[in-house]
């Protein structure tokens, strides 16, 4: 399937706006937390894991996607978060732990949960995946053409949750897609000597599904490869495993010293950095630089935006915070 100029416009303009959302959030994190790091201060206290770099695995598949299609994400979940179209400001003011927040501060950066689209985040890892199996079977049972997408890590593929469900949701033929960003890394170990398979693809043979394997976290593949699953789950043919080969810029964690890297890796990465390489599409597509400038000044506006308003946002009264919790 070949993607259309307006699909590729949204895919890039989306990229720019999970690069930049990304790249403000480590310069507001970083905010009161030297000299010594410390981890429970400034404005957004807590651990905090970011995607930039990751950016094709959340777009190619949501450029599928309905508002009724359910998206569960991991502990890394801004990139799905922003291309499912949760609200931006609210999305942030909870990142900050302020009242408007998405979930009126009480569950931060790893419990972010918007039902208007369907949208929750598990934080644990392999923790969405049993909540998108039920997801895909209420679809089912509802007899709707909805689909769930559960986004996982690569070291997720070894835990318990991710071959009950993938089980379940191959015996009773769910639409479920499960999508394993492979960065190479669970937290500081590297993938090839903690997986037995040097693809996950090969797991899903073992459940009698199909699987899809996306090299070099390359968006026109993924988009391509996930149109696929998602017409083959939205027909009701059962589940669907994708793994994308994904490379994710900043360490597992802010504040991650990252010696685990090898030398010189993270300026190979960004020689294929995917953002440059569908802004060098679109070009090639006869898209004029001056649109292109528009799409990113829009993306980044509304980033701007949604920062501003988390910062001037009221963070919850004793009485407010308390509310809910004890009910």
């Amino acid at each position: 399937m070949s993607i259309s100029l307006e699909q590729m416009k949204w895919m890039y303009a989306t990229m720019v706006k999970i690069r930049y959302y990304e790249e403000t959030m480590v310069t507001a994190y970083a905010e009161g937390k030297s000299p010594v790091f410390n981890i429970g201060a400034g404005p957004v206290p807590g651990e905090m894991h970011l995607a930039a770099g990751q950016e094709p695995a959340a777009v190619g598949i949501c450029a599928h996607l309905r508002k009724e299609d359910t998206v569960t994400a991991p502990h890394r979940p801004h990139h799905h978060a922003i291309a499912k179209g949760v609200d931006l400001k609210r999305m942030t003011a909870e990142i900050f732990g302020k009242q408007s927040g998405l979930g009126k501060g009480k569950g931060g950066h790893m419990h972010l949960f918007d039902p208007e689209v369907k949208f929750s985040c598990g934080g644990i890892v392999a923790a969405g995946i049993p909540h998108a199996v039920g997801a895909a079977l209420a679809a089912k049972m509802k007899k709707k053409d909805w689909v769930a997408v559960a986004f996982v890590g690569e070291g997720a593929a070894n835990s318990g949750a991710f071959h009950e469900s993938l089980n379940l949701a191959a015996v009773w033929k769910l639409p479920l897609i499960v999508v394993i960003e492979d960065n190479a890394y669970g937290i500081s170990v590297p993938k090839k000597v903690s997986t037995a398979v040097a693809s996950n693809v090969e797991r899903a043979k073992g459940y009698g599904i199909p699987g899809f394997s996306v090299r070099d976290n390359d968006p026109r593949e993924m988009y391509q490869i996930s149109e696929q699953a998602v017409r083959h789950a939205r027909n009701g043919e059962g589940p669907v495993l994708i793994e994308i080969e994904t490379y994710r810029y900043l360490g597992h964690f802010q504040g991650d010293p990252e010696l685990y890297r090898e030398k010189n890796e993270l300026n190979k990465l960004h020689e294929k950095d995917p953002v440059i390489r569908l802004k060098s599409l679109l070009e090639s597509e006869g898209v004029v630089a001056s649109d292109i400038a528009q799409l990113e000044a829009q993306v980044r506006k509304e980033v701007d935006e949604a920062y501003d308003f988390a910062r001037k946002s009221e963070y919850p009264t004793i009485e407010e915070a308390l509310l809910d919790v004890f009910e």
